[in-house]
């Protein structure tokens, strides 16, 4: 997959104009390390059953997503913040959100490369 599909490429040079691609390189390193915790929140949110901390997690995420200019996992959030539905459609969702965040920052890497 690539690097069109998954990232916002105007946000992402528009970083590269203005920060030194080490710092780019740190930002992508703490998305990684936050976005795990996220997942782990949501995760606990879901086996809880608790509507209010899924919302919570999944907007954390959601805002961390877009500033990192990932943006199928921000929108992916999106849709997933205001959702209502059962706790099995949200245990799916989970695992199709960790997937497309392995992908989105394997697609992040893979550009940090070509640079």
């Amino acid at each position: 997959m690539g690097a069109t599909k998954h990232l916002d490429l105007t946000l992402i040079d528009g970083y590269l104009e203005a920060l030194d691609i080490s710092v780019i390189k740190q930002m992508l390193d703490l998305y990684v390390e936050q976005s795990s915790l996220y997942m782990e929140d949501i995760q606990h949110a879901v086996n809880s059953d608790d509507s209010k901390a899924w919302q919570e997690h999944c907007h954390k995420m959601k805002g961390s997503a877009a500033s990192a200019g990932l943006k199928l996992v921000h929108q992916k959030l999106v849709y997933l913040e205001k959702t209502g539905e059962n706790r099995d459609y949200k245990q799916q969702q989970v695992k199709a959100l960790l997937a497309l965040n392995g992908e989105a920052i394997n697609a992040f890497q893979q550009w940090l490369l070509g640079k």
